[in-house]
């Protein structure tokens, strides 16, 4: 089913469970997260957003956020994307932070910054990303 729907992909939303012990176990080395990440852009899909989920299950962490921000960037690029062409998102699903509308919940962040092609864009929500 993923590879059907990513193969006529433009853009792909990887969703990274931001609670301890749940990202570590996407990114390790059989894991789901780097395995999705690596078939989107074997597929040709180059435009990624990450969102990073379950914020409140880490008390809107600023920290975890930032880890999981670094980590997963170091693991795109070596799949192929570049970590500067893509949003980073904080989201709660549950609550629908970040999603379509500003969370109050996070006031450390202050949005995501991307370059493309235009040159540089700017965001908060996963709706903008």
């Amino acid at each position: 089913n993923m590879i059907t729907g990513t193969s006529q992909a433009d853009c792909a939303i990887l969703i990274i469970a931001g609670g301890t012990g749940e990202f570590e176990a996407g990114i390790s080395k059989d894991g789901q997260t780097r395995e999705h990440a690596l078939l989107a852009f074997t597929l040709g899909v180059r435009q990624l957003i990450v969102a990073v989920n379950k914020m409140d299950t880490t008390k809107w962490s600023e920290d975890r956020f930032n880890e999981i921000t670094k980590e997963t960037s170091t693991f795109i690029k070596k799949v192929g994307y570049n970590p500067k062409a893509v949003a980073f998102v904080p989201i709660s699903g549950w609550h629908g932070d970040n999603m379509l509308e500003d969370s109050a919940n996070m006031p450390w962040y202050k949005g995501w910054t991307k370059e493309n092609k235009g040159g540089v864009v700017k965001g908060k929500t996963l709706l903008d990303a």
